[in-house]
């Protein structure tokens, strides 16, 4: 399995030269750069310790230029057992030291010494066992597990009072380490893939060189797992996936088994039962332990890409309505993630920068169907696919075209993508924020855009819900093709509003150049709004009263009269 790849984090201009050294190192990795101190930066955050907490509750490897104190007095709520946490480094702006703080069973030594010869000096290691043996041995490699934590302290404390060791089975990564090797040692790594019990003078690593091809219909599935396992004298931190056929891509108790025993889940188009998928693992030996489970083992960890395929994944997101601060976490996690990101131009530019393993597929507004079917496609693949929307995927924007294309599908393979709608900030909400809270009560969204629905429809809609006295909130309000509908509009709704009316103005909020307007339904005129204005307009319970700072607060209150309740 690759490793996350890491996030670099600086608070100045002075970093950034140190910082695009250790971008070299680690291709994928985005500089995060602190708003308005730098310039150049992939992504900018405006909180440092906010953005370092969230980095760290994402599992995401930080290297942060600054100095070591700050990090850990940052991070310090977080921390719990040791062994739970991502690497976590230091490092001098000028490059001139590499301190690994957390996430020694996570690699950071690893990194430390990485990046520390990327920029030519020593990484600061000084944990006991590294500096003696010049390995982790509770660290394994990728393709490998160690199997108890506690016994392997234990175990270490004893290399480093001065006991020698023998190594038991294949561990080629030991090869350059430094270890008091004597093929008489009481102590012994042991590296195999059999159930043994641990003892106190071994260290159990197992290679994850084990597959588990699965029916859905067997019974409490991952018992029936640890059970076959154990019956063919294998243990379970052995391993590595479980594979299924591709007609079971969308069952609920293979993806609930491979969570809770912690592997990943492939999926193979094979017809024939469970040992038939088993025998397409290359170079392995297929054990059948019943007509629900068969085993394949081979000689060496096993290489996952080369097995089947992933369930693929499609995420409809809403980035907000720009600010990088205001999108959710969950969707900055997605866009992470991503193999491929679909979308308007201008909002995939939005939702960047990327990896350059991501692969953009840039459409033109108009292009919604299309989009959303390619989408499928992709991720019918087994990739994991994400379709940008600005402001919220399900306000006018690209979740009900997705919907739509799989309503519309008969092809089993789109029906077993994993599909999740991610929601965002929408514009409406971002606006209103901005004002106050001009929809604090019952309120109409609609977009008078007659390009999907007839005119004849959206004045009968203005002029019912302007007489249920809604707060009202138009999207899409004019543009060049359609210059006359927004003054039509407003001559529906004056016919239940009085010219006092507030009305809220807001153009680009979420982006740069924001600007926000408060002033009434008399003065508003169409020339004053664009295809960027969020127009906002009160209901008549709708008030205003003077910021402290100048301009208004617009807000609607919760109750309904004349005045509110004693």
């Amino acid at each position: 399995m690759a490793r996350p790849v890491p996030a670099i984090v600086i608070l100045g201009n002075g970093s950034l030269a140190t910082a695009r050294k250790i971008q070299q190192v680690y291709p994928g990795a985005l500089i995060h750069g602190l708003a308005e101190r730098v310039e150049g930066a992939d992504r900018v955050y405006h909180e440092f310790g906010a953005t370092l907490r969230e980095l760290y509750q994402q599992d995401t490897p930080i290297i942060a230029l600054c100095a070591a104190g700050i990090v850990i007095r940052t991070l310090a709520p977080l921390l719990l057992e040791k062994g739970a946490e991502p690497p976590v480094l230091a490092v001098a702006e000028d490059g001139s030291a590499v301190v690994p703080l957390l996430g020694g069973l996570g690699g950071v030594n690893v990194m430390a010494r990485e990046i520390a010869a990327s920029l030519e000096v020593a990484a600061a290691i000084t944990t006991s066992g590294e500096l003696r043996f010049g390995t982790c041995l509770l660290n394994p490699p990728s393709g490998y597990a160690l199997g108890d934590l506690e016994l392997g302290k234990r175990f270490v404390s004893d290399l480093l009072a001065g006991q020698s060791v023998r190594i038991e089975g294949a561990a080629p990564w030991l090869a350059q380490a430094q270890l008091p090797e004597d093929p008489q040692a009481q102590l012994s790594i042991h590296v195999g893939s059999a159930e043994r019990t641990p003892s106190a003078n071994e260290l159990l690593i197992y290679p994850r060189s084990v597959l588990v091809a699965v029916n859905a219909e067997v019974a409490d599935l991952p018992n029936a797992i640890r059970a076959a396992l154990h019956q063919a004298n294998i243990a379970a931190q052995s391993l590595a996936c479980l594979l299924a056929s591709d007609l079971l891509m969308a069952s609920p108790a293979l993806r609930e088994a491979a969570l809770e025993l912690g592997v990943p889940l492939r999926f193979a188009s094979v017809s024939g039962g469970v040992s038939e998928l088993a025998r397409t693992v290359p170079n392995a030996t297929v054990l059948s332990a019943d007509t629900g489970i068969a085993i394949a083992v081979t000689s060496q960890p096993l290489e996952l890409a080369q097995i089947g395929r992933a369930r693929g994944r499609l995420a409809v997101i809403g980035l907000g309505p720009g600010a990088a601060e205001l999108m959710v976490p969950a969707v900055k996690a997605e866009l992470a993630r991503a193999n491929d990101v679909l979308g308007y131009e201008t909002y995939v530019r939005m939702a960047g920068p990327f990896r350059d393993d991501q692969v953009l597929h840039c459409t033109d507004n108009r292009e919604e169907m299309q989009r959303a079917r390619h989408a499928f496609e992709l991720a019918a693949q087994g990739r994991s696919v994400v379709v940008v929307s600005s402001g919220d995927p399900g306000v006018f924007a690209m979740a009900a075209a997705v919907l739509e294309a799989l309503h519309e599908s008969s092809d089993p393979s789109w029906h077993s993508v994993d599909l999740e709608i991610l929601p965002g900030v929408s514009a409406s909400l971002a606006t209103a924020a901005q004002a106050g809270a001009p929809l604090g009560h019952d309120f109409c969204v609609m977009s008078l855009s007659d390009n999907l629905k007839p005119w004849s429809i959206i004045e009968k809609r203005l002029d019912l819900a302007s007489q249920a006295d809604l707060a009202l909130a138009f999207y899409n309000p004019i543009s060049r093709s359609r210059p006359w509908q927004l003054g039509r509009a407003l001559e529906i709704v004056a016919q239940h509003r009085n010219g006092e009316t507030p009305v809220v103005l807001g153009r680009d909020v979420g982006r740069p150049g924001q600007t926000l307007r408060v002033i009434t339904l008399g003065q508003l005129t169409a020339d004053q709004v664009d295809m960027r204005t969020m127009v906002l307009i009160g209901s008549s319970t709708t008030c205003t009263f003077p910021r402290a700072e100048g301009g208004e607060w617009v807000y609607t209150p919760r109750w309904y009269g004349t005045k509110p309740p004693s």
